[in-house]
């Protein structure tokens, strides 16, 4: 009976340690944490031209890089299934917003501008068409979420597009037109205009409005008038919010979610909206993505909470967890947001990686514990970026993605896309994708691409704790209840054979490999022994 019960124990230990194994392997097949996401960042319009039957070229000529180019929504998911991203080790995938723009045109001083960017909204509850349809939308999420890739779509409150002679300006109960934003204290933000004929969505509103008009004869005049006010006589008796301007829009955003399966938002011109709308938004989002999950369970199983990423302009991560006014301090990772985009980062790319990494270190485990930021090294509307000549590019790769918190690529960084074509203003940011130029600049795009699968493997990466280990040596570890990364890695490198201390992350004896140039070896004496002519090595167990 003794020689059973003891038998019985050795069976019930061989089991445990059969589930702790399924449990480690299973955290290995996707080692994805949003803290250590690489977010691919592209204007839609400026991407790929996917179906040449949507580009549709408007009769009055635009400005240089201010009209229509012709990018889509299925270039989009054309690069998606050539697996352009995935070679990039992209994690997530933000295109600028899809809804509704308006028709005409506006003369911003430069000549002719239209919404090419998607920033001027002119119904919140319909695709572009000149951006595809429906179902391009749905196959492109789709597609992501075959990859592993997660989607962002970009989001508007703040304001609708501008008034032009198609698109008439909404009703004053839904829109101020003055006064123009001073930016001295929170008030002069927030209840503004950000420039002129840009009508600023009364987001503070209490009282009660109607449809406005133009809506309203749009939406009969393609027989959905119905359907729509049927909508959201449900989402109001069923969230009994009133009928404030702000409660309508965050209705037809959340129905993205629900219609599409988007994994989060990436939410425009937060600073300028009072912060208790983003706090309904992301309640209503959470919602919304649950009922999604429950109608699709096996669609991207293990993500449990819908994603808000937010463009607080000028928010430095120096300032940890505040937003500054000058007369009021916000902290919105208490409203609604999981990470909000740093504007420092492009100012520190420019100190060594000690400087940088332990700055970032002692933030995310400090004041931003917890929490993370999204970096990036140029963008859609930063006039100052980080090495605007493309001079720098493979030490701006190096420093963005190997530095802790969450990555952006923008389109064309990978590739050297000039930031500094013939136009005005953000325009010139605003090239159509150098996919021409790929070849000539191979070397800089593998150099990306293995920076990035080395991060997409690594939690740690972004969300370990760093430590120094010799001279432009580091190493990161990152733990949680599924996931146990350790890395090293070696920056700035001269010669051909490198020893590399390694005791405190391999175990002695283990093999280990070279994410960068695939050279393995083994750990001997704490020590690993490289042989590589690169200037960069990137250590994994293997």
């Amino acid at each position: 009976m003794k020689r059973l019960f003891v038998f019985g124990l050795v069976i019930l230990f061989i089991q445990s340690c059969h589930v702790s194994s399924r449990k480690i392997s299973a955290a290995k097949s996707d080692t994805f944490i949003w803290e250590n996401a690489l977010i691919y960042f592209l204007l839609t319009d400026r991407f790929q031209n996917g179906d040449t039957a949507n580009d549709f070229h408007p009769a009055v000529r635009s400005a240089p890089y201010r009209g229509f180019m012709g990018g889509d929504i299925r270039g989009i998911t054309q690069k998606i299934n050539d697996n352009y991203f995935s070679d990039l080790g992209v994690t997530a995938l933000w295109m600028t917003p899809l809804m509704q723009n308006i028709d005409g045109f506006v003369d911003e001083g430069t000549g002719n501008s239209y919404a090419f960017h998607g920033y001027w909204i002119k119904d919140w509850t319909q695709i572009d068409q000149r951006l595809g349809t429906t179902t391009d939308v749905k196959d492109m999420v789709n597609a992501a979420h075959q990859k592993g890739i997660r989607v962002l779509f970009d989001v508007v409150i703040n304001h609708t597009g501008p008034v032009t002679e198609k698109d008439p300006q909404w009703s004053e109960e839904w829109v101020r037109t003055a006064p123009r934003c001073r930016y001295q204290d929170y008030a002069s933000t927030v209840s503004c205009t950000l420039v002129d004929n840009l009508p600023d969505i009364r987001t503070e509103s209490q009282e009660e409005v109607d449809l406005p008009p133009q809506l309203i004869s749009k939406w009969k005049s393609e027989g959905r008038y119905e359907q729509e006010v049927a909508e959201l006589n449900a989402f109001f008796k069923r969230t009994q919010y009133p009928r404030r301007p702000v409660y309508y829009i965050i209705k037809w955003l959340t129905d993205l979610i629900r219609e599409y399966g988007i994994d989060g938002f990436r939410v425009d011109t937060v600073k300028h909206v009072e912060e208790e709308v983003w706090k309904a938004l992301n309640t209503e989002a959470q919602k919304a993505y649950q009922d999604w999950k429950k109608q699709h369970p096996d669609d991207m199983p293990q993500e449990k909470e819908f994603f808000m990423l937010g463009e607080v302009y000028n928010y430095h991560v120096s300032q940890g967890r505040w937003f500054d006014f000058g007369d009021k301090k916000v902290d919105y990772f208490q409203h609604g947001f999981h990470s909000l985009i740093n504007f420092d980062f492009k100012y520190d790319a420019q100190k060594s990686y000690t400087e940088i990494f332990e700055k970032y270190d002692s933030l995310l485990t400090g004041p931003l514990n917890g929490l993370t930021t999204l970096n990036y090294i140029s963008s859609h509307d930063d006039g100052s970026p980080f090495d605007q000549k493309r001079e720098r590019t493979f030490e701006s790769a190096t420093k963005l993605l190997l530095t802790q918190g969450q990555a952006q690529i923008y389109y064309g960084d990978e590739s050297a896309r000039s930031l500094n074509v013939p136009a005005s203003g953000d325009a010139t940011l605003r090239s159509f994708m150098n996919w021409d130029e790929l070849s000539k600049n191979k070397n800089l795009t593998e150099h990306w691409q293995k920076l990035g699968q080395f991060r997409k493997k690594h939690p740690a990466v972004g969300a370990g704790q760093h430590e120094v280990l010799g001279k432009n040596i580091f190493g990161r570890k990152y733990k949680s209840d599924l996931i146990k990364d350790h890395i090293v890695f070696a920056l700035d490198l001269t010669g051909e054979v490198h020893v590399i201390p390694v005791s405190d992350y391999f175990e002695e004896g283990s093999e280990i490999r070279d994410a960068y140039s695939g050279y393995k070896t083994k750990v001997v004496r704490g020590k690993a022994v490289i042989r590589s002519a690169n200037n960069i090595i990137l250590l994994e167990k293997i």
